[in-house]
């Protein structure tokens, strides 16, 4: 009977490690593609399409990054300024409000959840949401475009730190800091932070993927000549995207000194989205560990 289960067993893993290795190969397959289509031949890739063993091979689309660094550097410098100051923030903000919520005796809690909640079905739309940040917070066409409003709104994180702060670590350790003499802040930064370092890192490595990889911030909130210096690298990428002659313009305005003519285009995005993805690449193995913990223990379990 044992051996019986334990050959189910073994088919059960094998079909599951063979499923997992399917979708593998179709996750990383496109990364291929895009890496091996940087540094093809921009005429190559229009004739004859992007291909894993291309009819030429170019370094153009990389020369044409490194020659025009000042301007996707600038982008590059804003990315990775944005990234850490709003993951840091984000971060500090949601456990804050979440270690609040995780109290069984806060006064209003259960407003204050349902509020938390609502956010995540519903929103004040994209015409309330521009007023608010353009003429009350007066955040348009400043490097703060790109920060506050990933910043001030994410309820799925706060809920998963605040279940993680209830189920995973134990009420007494809370207790006995207290009786110790220990105020609140002393039991959030010395007890909470230190044993939820994996929703930690788990919500602070999904807010910084969604800050390195918007682009939404900068189209409705960075407009004109001022709004195009905080420009990310998502923001450039965009821009060559929907039009090479965002480029153009800021050849002809002097920015840039680029003859559009002789630009690898097709290539060039490729180039950039390599360039783009390669510190979260690099990054996210170092974390995968805390990430699968974190999201294990901070699920919801209300």
């Amino acid at each position: 009977m044992k051996t019986k289960h334990k050959k189910q067993d073994r088919a059960t893993h094998f079909i599951a490690y063979l499923v997992l290795c399917f979708f593998t190969v179709c996750a990383l397959v496109p990364f291929i593609l895009l890496i091996i289509a940087s540094f093809t031949d921009n005429n190559a890739a229009v004739t004859n399409g992007y291909s894993f063993l291309p009819s030429k091979l170019s370094l153009a689309a990389y020369q044409y990054i490194f020659r025009e660094w000042e301007l996707l550097g600038r982008a590059y410098g804003i990315t990775i300024f944005v990234t850490i100051l709003g993951t840091l923030v984000s971060v500090i903000i949601t456990s804050m409000l979440a270690y609040a919520l995780s109290h069984e005796n806060l006064p209003g809690k259960n407003i204050l959840v349902f509020l938390v909640i609502l956010t995540m079905l519903f929103n004040g739309g994209l015409v309330s949401t521009y007023f608010i940040y353009s003429n009350i917070l007066h955040v348009k066409n400043t490097i703060w475009a790109q920060v506050l409003p990933y910043l001030l709104m994410n309820g799925f994180n706060v809920i998963l730190v605040k279940n993680y702060f209830t189920f995973s670590i134990p009420p007494a350790l809370n207790e006995a800091a207290d009786l110790d003499g220990a105020g609140e802040f002393q039991i959030f930064t010395h007890i909470m932070m230190p044993l939820s370092l994996p929703i930690l890192v788990t919500v602070g490595l999904m807010t910084c993927i969604a800050y390195w990889n918007d682009w939404t911030n900068g189209l409705y909130f960075l407009t004109g000549v001022d709004g195009a210096r905080y420009y990310n690298i998502q923001n450039i990428l965009n821009q060559i995207n929907q039009n090479i002659s965002f480029l153009a313009n800021n050849s002809s305005n002097g920015i840039t000194g680029i003859n559009v003519s002789q630009l690898p285009t097709n290539t060039i995005l490729m180039a950039m989205a390599v360039v783009a993805i390669i510190p979260i690449i690099v990054t996210y193995p170092f974390f995968i560990k805390y990430f699968v913990k974190g999201i294990t223990m901070g699920a919801v379990k209300e």
